[in-house]
């Protein structure tokens, strides 16, 4: 009774305190959701941070549009000649995500394994709330309501993000739903995740001043992240990868899944959609696929996976796409790049600027400016650096951020709560030696091993440094796990074996070269791979067992060439796409193996029992046929549809 007494005492307390620092108007929508840990939590950093105003955003028209005038008037964001568009810049050394400050805070007790950048709970809040001490003084702060995935969905989880950057409220509301009159619906029983952040001190450019002390801190014990000293979006935009390390770690315990993958309809005969969720690490190929002209989107970068009676089912949490601009051109981006030409509201960052306030970026198919403005300030070709390297015309990390109903081909299930039905999965990485274009699993166990938790991709001597360096990266979400990678497989492999309908997986590579070094298949095929794999879902066209899974017949590629890229398949490129190269895939093999054998106590053994079965396959294949055994050999070792 006397713990009772306390806390309506303490909520009082609370709420006495908001209604002082923030308007009438301000805590009347605050107010309006019944919900003590929010207005504490609020309150909370009201009181640390210290702003001179609160802000506090429902979901109507004129709060949102407030925001947006806000991130222009303080000068974060610039207006652009096209209706819609503006520009943001982050300090010249606050372009990406801050790897080594990104901390897990853990107390004593909790281990995530040996590499993950942890540190002591306590500590870590001590020190960040000492950082935060006054940090708003003389700002406005932003409190903003989220909804990760559609509302009054059993995927979805509510989101709060208090920030003093009007560019980072601007971006949120592209890229997530806006989730007030969820928190009002859902009141006490509303299980959110929450985000602090703070610019910190600016300079005259309003970009953040203070990066020494830049720090992400992650603490999964109350599923709170907080950022501060840093405006770049990877670090600040809290909803988008900060997010999923709490929602990893929130769906392991309950039994779903949050993964870095797209969700994309591919369609099918009589009308048919089948979706396909997708992973690939950077430079792989993942915006290209998702983005493929004649299917369709329903995200490009994170979902949501539940078993929904036996039925593996997603959505995406976001609405929209902070997605990397460079390299984006009018042939292989039609969708992207019409959305960039067209008015509508999307925030550029850390792109060039022209004199007539257009935008250039690396690898736009233009004519390059010869000057310009940035996030170096004045440019010209060959601007240099402080340390003597050389500015280029755009940063390599700069970005196009913007709310998916600009672009064409959006899916219209996006927003169902329900989710879509998963028809296939796709693991997709830079390899130039060893898997073939397109494959089949054997099962859903196997998939999860030789194509999910095996993923590989090569590093390119022009973005990553050494050339043709094999960087392993388990469903291409190691960079983002908040649990050791052993339980991550793990939970695949549950997750797989409680459904009653288990959806093929697929692995795909568009980088096999051939001896002249050459690769063997054009940008465009991708649509043919898709294809097949949307047939083979619903069981509609055959395959050849090989050593390593279900790869295509001829005469199936042979057709949908023709139907998909009206263009002429050789059997020879048939052969030469789809040898089975037997050295390669034993070395790939070795390679995962020790990686799992030396890096990852917790590797389930079931791992290690599949890999060598597939060694095993590999070995009687070469004693049979070879080191690289054509498709056709193996023809008669058909599975029919």
């Amino acid at each position: 009774m006397k713990a009772k007494e306390e806390g309506k005492m303490e909520d009082k307390r609370v709420m006495d305190m908001l209604k002082t620092r923030l308007g009438a108007e301000d805590y009347q929508k605050l107010s309006r959701i019944d919900n003590p840990e929010l207005h504490q939590f609020v309150a909370k950093y009201v009181e640390l941070c210290n702003p001179d105003k609160v802000f506090v955003c429902t979901d109507s028209r004129e709060d949102i549009q407030y925001v947006r005038q806000e991130a222009i008037r303080a000068g974060e964001e610039m207006e652009l000649a096209i209706e819609g568009h503006t520009v943001h810049f982050d300090g010249y050394y606050d372009q990406a995500r801050d790897k080594k400050n990104t901390k897990f805070l853990l107390p004593p007790d909790v281990d995530l394994g040996a590499d993950m950048n942890v540190m002591d709970r306590d500590e870590g809040l001590k020190e960040i709330r000492g950082i935060m001490q006054d940090i708003m003084h003389g700002r406005q702060l932003y409190v903003l309501f989220f909804c990760l995935g559609p509302l009054k969905s059993q995927f979805s989880i509510p989101a709060v993000q208090l920030t003093d950057s009007g560019y980072v409220a601007h971006s949120e509301h592209l890229l997530y739903r806006s989730g007030y009159e969820e928190f009002v619906r859902l009141g006490q029983s509303a299980r959110f995740f929450k985000f602090v952040h703070s610019a910190g001190e600016l300079d005259g450019r309003m970009t953040s001043v203070r990066i020494d002390k830049r720090r992400v801190y992650i603490d999964l014990e109350d599923e709170t992240v907080y950022s501060v000293n840093t405006q770049y979006g990877g670090n600040t935009i809290g909803l988008k990868k900060l997010a999923m390390r709490p929602a990893i770690n929130r769906a392991s315990k309950e039994g779903w899944l949050t993964e870095h993958m797209f969700i994309m309809g591919v369609h099918g005969p009589s009308a048919r959609v089948t979706y396909f969720a997708g992973a690939f690490p950077s430079l792989c190929g993942k915006t290209s696929t998702s983005m493929i002209k004649g299917e369709a989107i329903i995200g490009d970068d994170i979902a949501y996976f539940r078993n929904i009676d036996g039925v593996m089912r997603a959505v995406n949490p976001e609405k929209g796409i902070f997605g990397i601009i460079q390299g984006v051109n009018s042939e292989d981006d039609p969708l992207i790049w019409k959305a960039l030409h067209s008015p509508g509201e999307i925030i550029f960052s850390n792109v060039l600027i022209t004199e007539e306030k257009g935008v250039y970026w690396i690898g736009k198919n233009e004519i390059p400016p010869q000057k310009g403005f940035h996030h170096s300030g004045e440019w010209t070709p060959g601007k240099r650096d402080e340390e003597g390297n050389e500015i280029s015309v755009s940063h390599p990390n700069a970005r196009f951020t913007l709310d998916m109903r600009l672009i064409e081909n959006l899916d219209p299930e996006i927003d169902n709560p329900e989710g879509v039905v998963i028809g296939g999965i796709i693991y997709g990485g830079r390899d130039s030696d060893t898997k073939v274009p397109v494959e089949e699993s054997f099962d859903w166990v196997h998939g999860v091993i030789t194509m999910g938790a095996a993923l590989e991709s090569e590093t390119t001597a022009a973005t990553l440094g050494k050339e043709g360096v094999r960087k392993l990266n388990p469903m291409s979400n190691l960079d983002f796990l908040s649990i050791p990678i052993g339980r991550y497989i793990e939970n695949h492999l549950n997750f797989g074996a409680k459904l009653r309908i288990q959806p093929p997986i697929f692995s795909v590579n568009y980088f096999l070269k051939g001896a002249d070094g050459k690769f063997m298949n054009e940008k465009t095929d991708k649509a043919v791979w898709l294809k097949w794999m949307e047939l083979r879902s619903h069981h509609e066209v055959g395959a050849i067992k090989t050593p390593t899974g279900l790869i295509p017949k001829y005469e199936d590629l042979k057709r949908l060439f023709r139907e998909v890229l009206d263009k002429e398949y050789s059997e020879k490129d048939y052969r030469q796409q789809f040898t089975v190269r037997v050295a390669e895939n034993l070395a790939k093999i070795q390679r995962v193996m020790e990686f799992y054998k030396t890096k990852v106590p917790d590797t389930p053994q079931i791992m290690f029992e599949v890999l060598k079965e597939q060694r095993q396959r590999l070995y009687l294949a070469r004693e049979k046929y070879g080191n690289y055994i054509s498709p056709n050999k193996l023809s008669h070792f058909t599975i029919l549809a």
